[in-house]
């Protein structure tokens, strides 16, 4: 059920959200930028951490200079997956103004939003730490940044749980009611998909019994108690691995890892993972020192 992805953005998800990002940024042309800086000036700046942060989307950041501002060089002081502090540098561009004041924006958005998937990821790692507990994300995702989102939280330190409907079996409230039962929905998805890995939403000690009995491979526990879940730890007795799920935040992850399960999902990692700031620093145009913070 969890997917193993390697921990590099897929190229396909940059190039799309690029395209896109600077498609809605940029329309016909940045006419200000055209309008007020010739062609031939340069400047030097610095994209900065506001906040301590785990940074994400270097790769992201370096295809956008790359289209819009090729001839620059790139100091790259921070990779994804790094600690910052607030007002340490992640990059040092040195390239064409107009490229540079082009691009300020869709790398800056793009960056703040992969960063905050990871540093809030992070955070829930350092709560369940000492536990055996593996933190899932789920795909409470923003459409269409699916790919990017879930690299984040790897690069927090997440796991990923499926990708797409394809890549697993997982039978939740509505397939039960449509299907009549825990035990009819179960044996259909067995009789279908031979070798496929069937796990179960179960919402009640009831539930975990009967997808027991009708051979399900793994269990959600959605919304259980801490005490039905070290009871639902007690009825299975590691014959499945159990996954729970629903109410999980900062303050209440740490006793749910503790009772014993094997995985916590958190849709909150990728669906509102609160904001970091990052600023776009101008430290020389040209020869005149610039002091100016965006």
């Amino acid at each position: 059920m969890t997917k193993t992805l390697p921990d590099v953005p897929d190229a396909r998800d940059i190039m799309v959200l690029v395209d896109r990002a600077l498609a809605e940024d940029i329309g016909d042309g940045d006419i200000t930028s055209k309008a007020t800086v010739p062609t031939t000036m340069k400047l030097q700046a610095a994209i900065t951490a506001r906040q301590d942060m785990v940074v994400a989307g270097v790769p992201v950041v370096l295809a956008i200079f790359d289209r819009l501002a090729d001839d620059s060089a790139i100091d790259i002081l921070h990779y994804d997956g790094d600690n910052v502090a607030a007002g340490e540098v992640v990059l040092r561009i040195d390239g064409p103004a107009q490229g540079v004041l082009t691009a300020e924006r869709s790398a800056l958005n793009i960056m703040q939003f992969l960063s905050s998937i990871a540093t809030y990821t992070r955070q829930f790692c350092q709560a369940i730490k000492g536990t055996d507990a593996i933190l899932l994300d789920t795909r409470k995702t923003v459409p269409g940044l699916r790919g990017l989102s879930k690299y984040a939280v790897r690069v927090g330190g997440g796991t990923n749980h499926r990708m797409r409907l394809d890549d697993g079996i997982l039978i939740k409230d509505n397939h039960i009611a449509v299907a009549g039962s825990v035990e009819a929905a179960v044996k259909s998805a067995l009789a279908a998909n031979a070798g496929i890995a069937v796990q179960v939403e179960c919402d009640t000690l009831d539930q975990v019994n009967e997808a027991l009995s009708a051979g399900a491979d793994r269990l959600l526990l959605d919304n259980m108690t801490t005490d039905d879940l070290r009871q639902a730890i007690d009825i299975v007795q590691g014959r499945v691995p159990l996954e729970a799920s629903g109410g999980v935040n900062l303050k209440t992850i740490r006793a749910i890892a503790e009772t014993g399960v094997d995985y916590i999902s958190v849709g909150a990692l990728t669906q509102s993972a609160p904001a970091v700031d990052i600023g776009l620093d101008y430290l020389k145009w040209d020869n005149e020192i610039i002091e100016q913070a965006y």
